[in-house]
């Protein structure tokens, strides 16, 4: 079976559509993040993994308590698996506020979107933070 090829203006399309979303999270912009999310969504990340539909999507938005003030993508992949199915990986450095004070991290990141009556949508996202994959550079918790 041969590789699709990335179908030409795909790979700044679905970088935008990424860019997209992370504005949206950044500005509680609810609308538009489930406009850009197909459901039930997979998300993996530190907590672990769910399938989230719409309403807990919307219920997660309202009450996320992280305040993104800055999300820059690097390092950027996209792979064109199917007619209808990407993938976009990359290293996003976060400034974040948590609990009130500031935080900065470095995540890689992982989405994969589906074209749905002609428009793409993001089915899955995966985010772990940098670092040593053992945890050793991690601080035990108390």
């Amino acid at each position: 079976m041969a590789t699709p090829r990335l179908e030409p203006d795909l790979e700044q399309e679905l970088i935008e559509h990424e860019r997209q979303y992370w504005k949206a999270l950044q500005e509680h912009d609810t609308a538009r993040a489930v406009e850009l999310t197909d459901f039930p969504c997979l998300l993996t990340g530190p907590q672990g993994a769910s399938r989230i539909d719409k309403q807990m999507y919307i219920q997660r938005m309202d009450t996320w308590h992280d305040q993104i003030r800055r999300a820059d993508m690097e390092n950027i992949l996209v792979e064109q698996l199917s007619d209808d199915v990407a993938v976009i990986a990359y290293q996003v450095h976060e400034e974040v506020l948590v609990d009130g004070k500031p935080v900065t991290l470095e995540t890689a990141n992982c989405s994969t979107w589906i074209r749905r009556d002609g428009h793409w949508q993001c089915a899955a996202h995966c985010e772990s933070i940098a670092g040593d994959a053992y945890g050793r550079d991690r601080q035990a918790a108390n």
